[in-house]
């Protein structure tokens, strides 16, 4: 038990930091940069892009369940689905908080830093191209009828609604306060989980498990779908797992969790056509294990 409380109050205190300093950049950005922003610097031509949108995540470090109504307004307006999807993929991964938490956890093993951003980067890109091929000609990925904005899980549908009624300042406030606390359900209850992983599972099965590259990356990217933790401090989780597992199965516990988890599913579903979200998921999958089994013979 005593080992237990060690590994757990360790993650939430590491992590601490960066879920209240993503927490209040992910309300400025929201507040001050429009959708008809990023609508506007998105380039027309395909080619170019689909890598603006997988770096508009460096000026554009949103909460997860935030980004995929704001990508449905975007594609809504015209964007192109695959360059949207890019642009819903690439904003968890290539940001600076993120990259920031990442750095700091694994200050010791920085190779880790630049093949999450290098590989996110790419994976994003590539899933969006994907998608462009493969939905070209077809009317819409979107549900035909409007969704309630309260499928947004931080509660970011009333700051919009209702932020131009209040100081900025008040809304800011209001929105790090709803975002800080949906994070920390989802990091404690992550903490949690991983603690008890650590300290409570058969070392023989954890060995078997990570012995075995092809079944830990299948595994870390099952791990990471049931956890849903915020990209912000995923990489404290993932460390606690780096002398257990492969390099290869932590990069894709790190890339494919901001991409996919079981609430991010939940929302894709509710705002996106069944078959879309189906293929889209496949299409993640895959990706993601293959940069596992990649970069398990590169690390």
């Amino acid at each position: 038990m005593r080992s237990f409380f060690i590994v757990f109050i360790s993650i939430i205190l590491e992590a601490l930091p960066f879920v209240l300093l993503g927490a209040l950049v992910s309300a400025c950005i929201l507040i001050f940069v429009s959708e008809d922003f990023i609508e506007k610097i998105l380039p027309k031509r395909k080619s170019i892009g689909f890598v603006i949108a997988a770096l508009l995540g460096l000026i554009f470090p949103v909460c997860e369940c935030a980004i995929i109504p704001i990508t449905r307004r975007l594609i809504k307006k015209g964007v192109p689905l695959g360059m949207g999807t890019t642009f819903m993929l690439a904003v968890p991964i290539v940001n600076p908080v993120v990259l920031l938490s990442t750095y700091y956890a694994f200050n010791d093993r920085l190779y880790m830093l630049y093949a999450r951003a290098g590989f996110g980067f790419l994976a994003a890109i590539t899933i969006g191209v994907l998608i462009s091929i493969s939905e070209e000609g077809r009317k819409t990925a979107l549900k035909d009828k409007e969704v309630e904005e309260e499928l947004c899980l931080c509660g970011c549908q009333d700051i919009y609604k209702g932020y131009e009624k209040t100081s900025y300042f008040t809304s800011i406030l209001e929105h790090t306060m709803r975002e800080f606390l949906n994070i920390m359900q989802y990091l404690v209850l992550g903490a949690f989980l991983a603690s008890l992983f650590q300290t409570y599972v058969n070392k023989e099965i954890i060995g078997y498990i990570g012995s075995h590259s092809a079944l830990a990356v299948l595994f870390m990217i099952a791990l990471a779908f049931i956890l849903s933790i915020c990209s912000e401090v995923d990489a404290f989780i993932a460390r606690t797992f780096i002398t257990q597992f492969s390099s290869g199965s932590i990069l894709a516990f790190l890339i494919f969790g901001p991409m996919l988890d079981l609430k991010n599913m939940l929302m894709l579903f509710g705002h996106f056509k069944t078959k879309f979200v189906i293929k889209l998921m496949v299409y993640i999958t895959l990706v993601c294990a293959l940069i596992g089994f990649i970069a398990n013979l590169l690390i």
